[in-house]
This record gives C-alpha cells, structure tokens and sequence, in this order.
C-alpha cells in the first residue's frame, strides 16, 4: 500500500480556498497497474460517497479496478482528512490537495473537471461552480467589483 499524494499549483486572482465540494466530488485520474505497467486509456472517477466490497472480504475501496492488460484487481481510497484546499498565499506553489491509498496501481494523470468551490479573497464571496476543465476560470466578485480567476493550473503526484 502506497500514499500518493495530488499536488496542485496555479496562479490565484482575488481568489482563495480553492476545494472540491461534497463527498460526491469525482477525482478523474488514469491508473498504471503496477503489475504491467499497462495505463489506462480512459479516465476512471473516484469518490467518497462510492465503496467497493474487495475480494474475499478484506474490506472495501473507494475504486476497484481490474487491469485489461494482465487481469489484476487493483483499488485506490481517497484519505478524507488529507483533502485540504488551495490558497491565496499558496499560489504559484504545489500544495497537496488529496492523499490516495494505492494497492497496485498509481496515478499517472489528473482532469480537473467540476464540482470544485471557492471563495472571493477580499469578499468571502463564494464561488460554488467553478469549473477547471480548461485549466483555468474566470469570474467577477459583485461584493468586492473585482474580477477573480485561477490560471497556470498544473498538478504532480508525489508519495505521501
């Protein structure tokens, strides 16, 4: 079992706090078995809200997978007290923004998609659908009439 740690950086404009909201958030990823090397060509969501009974009763993950290449079932759990957000005074930095158990496999890529929320940093405005898709967004506060944004977004994974 291995902790591998999602690290974010990116530029924040007027902007803080930076989070996935619910446990139904979906972390997109693409997985390498870490029996073939084989790596998945679609992207594979998991989620808190989703459990998995394992094999032979030895618990449950928050993803099952089982590897095309070489057969081996594979899981991955989201640690819910390492998702942590992305601030103000973190720009420009990597910061972990969620620790994954991994038992064969590991995490070679990230898509930010939907389901993230921020916060105005001058207002306490909150920004519930920004949408990262495209590496970036962009809106305006009304409480601080200031324009806000995150840009240069870039991820890593690094052990935990």
């Amino acid at each position: 079992m291995v902790k591998i740690a999602l690290q974010l950086k990116a530029v924040l404009e007027n902007i803080t706090n930076l989070r996935p909201e619910g446990e139904d958030f979906r972390w997109y990823l693409k997985l390498k078995c870490l029996s073939c090397g084989e790596v998945s060509e679609k992207w594979q969501y998991v989620t808190l809200q989703e459990s998995t009974p394992l094999k032979g009763g030895r618990g449950h993950a928050n993803l099952v997978s089982k590897c095309k290449l070489c057969g081996r079932e594979n899981n991955l759990d989201i640690l819910q007290d390492s998702i942590q957000p992305y601030c103000a005074e973190n720009t420009e930095e990597f910061r972990t923004a969620v620790v994954f158990e991994c038992r064969g496999v590991e995490p070679v890529d990230f898509s930010p998609r939907v389901g993230f929320v921020a916060e105005g940093a001058n207002s306490g405005m909150k920004f519930d659908e920004v949408e990262l898709t495209e590496g970036e967004w962009m809106d305006y506060d009304e409480n601080a009439q200031e324009p806000v944004g995150i840009t240069e977004l870039e991820h890593r994974f690094v052990k935990a």
